[in-house]
């Protein structure tokens, strides 16, 4: 089996993890763990592990074409994919499925988030060429389920179907977009059900036939240009194009309502990263429960707080007990953990009291 291609997502802005993800500077290009390497450098250094850099594409917005050739030097140029708006995943994933048709139509093709948290990359790698072994014999649409250690409600769930037919590849039954917490432990209890990672992995005829099916006009729009993709008439062809495409998660229009997906229980440290409470989860914590990403702090009488400090930044933190502390070079957010939902509002309040170019 010949190289896979790797598709890295990376036009989100992440709003929940202001202030310090911002729009013209997103998390995915933070060194948001303190490691010394950003979340999308973290990302592609994994799946060089899977294939060849020149096999790794980046889809993201036409804002960050410079950010992303900044921190991903091994990577050729010509394999950032630039979209003019953003219309979620669905038309995200779909030209890039396009862009690799058009160099190697029967090709294998991985689909992973930029700005994932995965803790343990042997496994990572184990799955995901399971995942690969798998879409080489068969016409399934493979997603990642993370084995779940609680009743969150802030993720989709996968329910699939006990099956010792194709070993620990499991036949997908329901999609559960965020159910309450009562669902959500019922969930658990079962046994049944897996975290939606928006890990995919599927071959490029699979994924055209189920796109054709469920999303014909997205299909057709991008099909009007199949001549066009990686000459010089791409971008324009995407200009005009691209804008039009309906705002479209790939989960909703395609996995949904497909009956050949499946779906890989797996444990390999995973966490979306989605607010700083998941975060915190990950950190690394003092006596008292403080995860702190800082190297000239001092706190004193405080427990349970995420805290981030601007490297070479004194700060002293007293008295406070289950917050967030996030200090910018622009910005300072000081937010009790249990409110963390309230940081989309407080951007949305921001932008429209001091502007959009404040966030």
């Amino acid at each position: 089996m010949s190289n896979p291609y790797c598709v890295i997502m990376a036009g989100g802005v992440g709003s929940r993890f202001w202030p310090m993800s911002t729009s013209q500077f997103p998390k995915q290009f933070h060194d948001i763990l303190g490691t010394g390497e950003t979340l999308i450098q973290n990302t592609f250094r994994r799946l060089q592990k899977i294939t060849s850099a020149d096999k790794i594409l980046v889809v993201t917005h036409k804002d960050y074409k410079d950010l992303v050739a900044e921190q991903l030097t091994e990577m050729p140029i010509e394999n950032i994919i630039l979209e003019p708006a953003r219309r979620n995943t669905a038309p995200c994933i779909s030209y890039a499925a396009f862009k690799i048709r058009a160099k190697d139509p029967n090709a294998k093709m991985i689909v992973a988030p930029s700005d994932h948290l995965i803790t343990n990359d042997d496994e990572f790698i184990r799955v995901i060429n399971l995942g690969l072994d798998f879409s080489e014999k068969s016409d399934q649409l493979i997603t990642m389920g993370i084995k779940p250690h609680r009743p969150d409600t802030g993720y989709g769930y996968i329910q699939f179907i006990q099956s010792e037919m194709n070993g620990e590849v499991k036949p997908v039954k329901t999609f559960t977009e965020k159910p309450n917490l009562e669902i959500a432990k019922e969930f658990i209890e079962s046994g049944d059900f897996l975290w939606n990672s928006g890990i995919f992995i599927w071959s490029i005829p699979t994924f055209m036939t189920a796109l054709q099916k469920h999303q014909s006009d997205l299909f057709s729009s991008f099909e009007a240009g199949q001549n066009l993709f990686n000459t010089e008439k791409e971008e324009g062809f995407i200009e005009n194009m691209y804008p039009s495409c309906e705002n479209e998660s790939i989960d909703y229009g395609v996995m949904e309502k497909s009956t050949n997906v499946s779906v890989i229980p797996a444990d390999f440290g995973w966490s979306d990263l989605g607010t700083w409470g998941s975060l915190y989860e990950h950190m690394p914590k003092d006596n008292n429960n403080n995860a702190l990403i800082a190297n000239k702090l001092q706190v004193y009488d405080s427990s349970d707080n995420i805290i981030r400090v601007p490297k070479g930044k004194i700060a002293v933190v007293e008295g406070l007990e289950s917050y967030i502390v996030v200090d910018t070079k622009n910005a300072l957010l000081i937010c009790k953990k249990d409110n963390e939902q309230l940081i989309k509002t407080f951007v949305s309040d921001i932008k429209l009291n001091f502007g959009k170019q404040s966030v």
